[in-house]
């Protein structure tokens, strides 16, 4: 049998890539920050946009809908503006309320689920009751906590990191189950203690699953804050974007309705982007599911 020889370490690719030599690999030119490939998954959603809004504002005017009935874009967009100091304020309540809840949410979530990991029979005995408190619907219960509570804005943060908190302590638990058992073998092997284990293996294993779980109860966590808000509304004492839109409705001012709701609505989206961001940021130069392939 002979011997292969080895390609000397100066022979081999090396990891910086030569552009020219294989030029699939080159950096692809970006325009405005982004990748030229990327360009077409932000137009695309925009066009569509601005077509359905566009359509919107035709039926309205063509069919002269009033606009108590379906305000048309138009007119949302001017309502926003001029009652932007009574929104803005209401938006920042809201908003106040879901972060709050979203933090909240990832510091119990996350110390629950390395508990649970470290202890079988705690996981077992507790995580049911997890189970049911993610399940039991919030509108149900949220008048008990506004009465039981007092408080009204500690009252709304509950409701909110009720609905936030199990995405979050469900998606850590099997992050953390998920790390390798070969190598959590090979910890063992060389006697590595269980803080160790967490912190080495287990923990950056269960990272991009926490980081999916946050995606998650970041949209919810704006859910139960505007649920919440409409139940703590009915008495008059909230003044979320919820006690807006129900103020708005019972006085018919239907477009300032409207505004309320884009802005909720807006909101949302911009607490997904915003995760979704973080997310990229932290697994893109190390996870498989964010590192780019080049075609």
């Amino acid at each position: 049998m002979t011997d292969t020889p080895l390609a000397s370490p100066s022979a081999a690719p090396q990891h910086g890539f030569d552009a020219e030599a294989r030029p699939g690999l080159a950096e692809e030119r970006r325009v405005l920050g982004l990748a030229v490939s990327a360009w077409p998954g932000v137009i695309a959603p925009i066009v569509i946009g601005v077509l359905a809004l566009a359509l919107w504002e035709a039926i309205v005017r063509i069919k002269a809908i009033p606009p108590y009935i379906l305000p048309g874009p138009v007119l949302i967009a001017q309502t926003i503006v001029q009652d932007w100091g009574t929104l803005s304020q209401s938006l920042l309540i809201t908003l106040r309320i879901t972060f709050a809840a979203l933090i909240a949410a990832v510091v119990v979530g996350v110390a629950l689920a390395i508990l649970f990991t470290q202890s079988k029979w705690l996981e077992k005995s507790l995580f049911p009751y997890a189970v049911i408190l993610q399940v039991t619907p919030i509108v149900a219960i949220a008048p008990l906590i506004i009465i039981w509570v007092g408080d009204i804005n500690l009252s709304l943060l509950i409701c909110a990191w009720i609905v936030a908190f199990f995405p979050i302590l469900s998606n850590t638990i099997l992050g953390l189950n998920s790390a390798d058992h070969n190598l959590v073998d090979l910890f063992r092997l060389y006697r590595a203690s269980r803080w160790q284990t967490l912190r080495y293996l287990r923990l950056p294993a269960a990272l991009p699953y926490f980081l999916g779980g946050v995606k998650i109860s970041g949209g919810l966590a704006l859910i139960g804050a505007v649920v919440a808000e409409f139940v703590a509304g009915t008495g008059g004492r909230a003044s979320g974007l919820a006690y807006r839109i129900l103020e708005s409705g019972y006085r018919l001012q239907i477009p300032r309705m409207f505004a309320a709701l884009v802005l909720v609505s807006a909101s949302g989206i911009a607490i997904f982007v915003l995760t979704s961001t973080i997310s990229h940021l932290v697994l893109r130069r190390w996870h498989e599911s964010a590192i780019r392939r080049e075609a």
